[in-house]
């Protein structure tokens, strides 16, 4: 057993995981608690029965919108539930939709909760209502979602992702952006703060406003935090590209990760404060692209490209079958990768991941997270295809908005 392998399986013995999940006006669920271990937790049902929702209900105790990546207002019950007071979660105000977690990381257990209030915006002409999400660690409210990645991180993978690699790069690009988090926790703010400055700058030119000054301060701001997204892009990239280099995986196939994009080219040349004057000038010089619907090169444009080393072919030119696995590969690698980095694992989301998997993948797959000590969270129509997992996972059927705990 290599060195890597050897801390892998010491750190198992750390538990990481959801251990109490509570979802109120979620969704399907009126109310729905699910007690669960840390190991493998088997969700099964007929297609349409909420399996995925509860999926997403976990992925919302991270930073980031969720593995749908859904409006804060498309998420709550539409008809309201009438909840008894001892089953509230941490009190969270007057929300719409909540959901509260125990979760535990190593000896720690941690009081997560997380919601959506409405809150309200002035302006000189009105007054508008918005959504708002908040969240609690421990009781306290926290300003900042980036604070819950120093408590729990997930990794999923759902059936929109089979077509990760044909598609535009956005998705790509957002997957990449959640394997960052977990290693660098300012970079969801950071991602957030360039997304909001570069509609400002967008609406400011489409409206024909000249102010040079905005114009000017926002360019700067945009470059400042553009390079410091390139840069953890970059690193991690390097990260897993070194460790699946080092430890390759003996069922899923190997990987190799690439960025394709102007910002990440210009930080292999250059410091990060001379990339910085050279964004802050592209941005400046591109200025007329957004008044004739152009497209505008930076870190919003990058792209995160996959390639399968043993048939040096693009992902995008694999199979389904081949596009699945190699997605499970990256999965598998940053996981081991975060367990020896951040001494905790993290949750796997997996929605229907056995589709397009053969037998010897599907069982390899499973073997793995039982081998990890990892808690994955699996949904399927079948609990039949887990079989392997009857004596140490959790199987639940989900029926009617309820959750019921069944053996196979």
């Amino acid at each position: 057993m290599d060195c890597s392998a050897l801390n892998l399986y010491e750190l198992n013995s750390q538990k990481s995981g959801v251990l109490r999940l509570t979802l109120t006006d979620f969704r399907n669920y009126p109310h729905l608690r699910i007690n669960a271990h840390l190991g493998p937790i088997i969700i099964t049902g007929e297609n349409g029965t909420g399996k995925t929702n509860i999926l997403e209900a976990i992925s919302f105790l991270t930073p980031g919108r969720g593995l749908r990546a859904a409006k804060l207002s498309d998420i709550r019950r539409i008809t309201p539930a009438l909840v008894p007071d001892e089953y509230m979660p941490t009190a969270l105000g007057m929300v719409n939709w909540a959901v509260s977690a125990t979760v535990q990381k190593g000896d720690d257990t941690i009081e997560i909760g997380t919601a959506v209030e409405k809150s309200l915006r002035e302006s000189e002409d009105d007054t508008r209502s918005f959504d708002k999400r908040i969240v609690k660690i421990n009781g306290q409210k926290t300003s900042s979602q980036a604070e819950l990645g120093r408590h729990i991180s997930a990794i999923w993978i759902t059936p929109q992702m089979d077509r990760l690699f044909r598609g535009g790069s956005q998705p790509r690009r957002s997957f990449l952006d959640r394997l960052v988090y977990a290693f660098d926790l300012e970079h969801a703010k950071r991602t957030a703060n360039f997304e909001h400055l570069y509609r400002q700058w967008y609406q400011l030119l489409k409206a024909g406003k000249s102010n040079e000054d905005w114009l000017l301060s926002l360019e700067e701001n945009m470059a400042a935090l553009g390079v410091a997204i390139a840069a953890a892009r970059r690193e991690q990239i390097a990260k897993l590209n070194t460790f699946i280099e080092h430890e390759p995986d003996d069922v899923f196939p190997n990987v190799i990760l690439e960025l394709e994009g102007i910002i990440e080219k210009k930080l292999d040349k250059l410091p990060a404060i001379d990339v910085e004057d050279f964004y802050r000038d592209l941005l400046k010089k591109q200025r007329r692209n957004i008044l004739y619907n152009d497209s505008i090169d930076g870190v919003n444009r990058t792209d995160f490209k996959v390639f399968y080393r043993k048939k040096r072919m693009p992902a995008e030119l694999c199979s389904t079958g081949e596009q699945k696995s190699l997605l499970i590969s990256i999965i598998l690698a940053q996981t081991k990768c975060q367990t020896l980095d951040k001494g905790f694992a993290p949750i796997l989301l997996l929605d229907e991941v056995v589709a397009h998997l053969d037998e010897i993948k599907r069982e390899a797959l499973l073997e793995k997270i039982n081998q990890l000590g990892l808690q994955a969270w699996i949904t399927s129509t079948d609990p039949y295809l887990f079989s392997s997992l009857k004596d140490t996972a959790q199987f639940f059927e989900v029926k009617n908005n309820q959750l019921k705990e069944k053996s196979i």
